[in-house]
């Protein structure tokens, strides 16, 4: 593997993909942490409303795309506004197989990596799974895009309507929109479970 796969993990956003059967899926993920190294290790928090994470759940094994800043929004609504339990997630994206067998996107991302997990810790709303790295390629220097990134140079910016604008705060990690003119210091997103300090006020 290529070491300097791990260097391109950053506090970003992901493509988490995994493979059961015949089938693919994915979803956008923005926790993937490097926890040891030697052999390198990652850990993943994954929503337990997610198809991909049933998927995981039972074989395994993932890889995670990691999304660089040439990525386009089509990209997070194929994999973040549909289910993949009845809409393909591959089809109509430039993609290859790993080691393992799973898909990972070459498009728009600067590597992969595959894990397999060694164990797995429910934290509520999510599972932590912990997983050894088996496989890894850096194919793009295009820097990895970030939420501050994606939230400047890719979401598409809301055409505002005077009529319905919201007073409120919006979280910068999920987008959820907490509305009152004020955020109580020790507010706690209930989609993504960030601090008040990830939010900022709408405009």
């Amino acid at each position: 593997m290529n070491e300097l796969v791990m260097q391109k993990l950053s506090y970003g956003l992901f493509v988490l993909t995994a493979k059961e059967g015949e089938k693919d899926n994915g979803c956008i993920i923005n926790t993937v942490t490097q926890v040891a190294n030697k052999p390198n290790r990652i850990s993943i928090s994954v929503n337990k409303a997610n198809y991909t994470h049933d998927m995981i759940l039972r074989t395994g094994e993932f890889n995670v795309s990691i999304l660089s800043e040439d990525a386009k929004f089509e990209v997070f609504k194929h994999f973040g506004f549909q289910s993949g339990r009845d809409v393909d997630k591959m089809a109509d994206l430039t993609f290859s197989r790993a080691a393992n067998g799973i898909a990972y996107i070459e498009d728009m991302c600067n590597a992969f990596i595959s894990g397999k997990v060694i164990s797995s810790i429910d934290v509520g709303s999510h599972t932590l799974f912990i997983a050894d790295v088996t496989d890894g390629e850096v194919y793009s220097d295009t820097p990895s895009a970030t939420y501050a990134y994606y939230f400047s140079n890719i979401k598409p910016k809301p055409q505002p309507n005077p009529a319905e604008k919201k007073k409120g705060w919006i979280c910068t990690i999920c987008g959820y929109i907490y509305e009152g003119e004020v955020l109580p210091p020790d507010f706690i997103c209930p989609v993504c479970k960030h601090p008040a300090s990830d939010f900022k006020r709408l405009e």
